[in-house]
């Protein structure tokens, strides 16, 4: 029986890219399962609970920005 290195870990970084593409949803095939090899799940939940929080945050300050710049003029 042969003995294949294991994929290596990779970074925080390459996770919140993954979970940027798949908020996005634009991915390929070979890139997914590359990443399925190499991220551990704990790096997956991390990246995408502040991906998601994120993306809480920004679009809470955009529909911030747009009720103050129209008013509520009556």
């Amino acid at each position: 029986m042969k003995n294949y290195p294991l994929p290596r870990s990779r970074g925080f970084f390459q996770a919140a890219k993954t979970i940027f593409w798949a908020f996005f949803g634009v991915r390929r095939r070979k890139h997914g399962e590359s990443d399925v090899a190499s991220l551990k799940p704990a790096q997956i939940v991390v990246a995408g609970i502040l991906g998601g929080a994120l993306l809480v945050l920004v679009l809470l300050v955009v529909v911030r920005i747009v009720v103050m710049a129209h008013g509520t003029s009556t």
